[in-house]
């Protein structure tokens, strides 16, 4: 099985995303919730075909020493969130509060 081949496996335990999924309000925590379980389920390239939650390259932001690149994906209908990918592993940073904020932009 290749890499791309693999179930999506998620590392949740970054303090900052952790603080901003549970900020979040009941509407917009459950549906984040539910795209993670969502997640779950998928291969890389499956995941990085589903148009709903758009996994896209940010190009705006340096990734720290160690990191190839940042990306965003929609995490609820009005929020995306930012993650890199680590092997199997999809490893999240935030929840962006707006859509702009996640691309750098204000």
């Amino acid at each position: 099985m290749g890499s791309n081949e693999s179930l999506v496996r998620l590392d949740l335990n970054n303090p900052v995303f952790q603080e901003h999924l549970f900020n979040l309000q009941k509407a917009d925590r459950t549906s984040a919730i539910d795209t993670l379980k969502k997640i779950r389920q998928l291969t890389w390239t499956q995941l990085y075909r589903d148009n709903g939650l758009k996994w896209e390259k940010i190009i705006s932001v340096k990734p720290p020493q160690g990191i190839d690149a940042i990306y965003s994906l929609r995490i609820t209908q009005s929020r995306r969130c930012t993650a890199y990918r680590d092997g199997e592993f999809m490893r999240l940073l935030t929840v962006a509060p707006d859509h702009d904020s996640t691309y750098g932009k204000k």
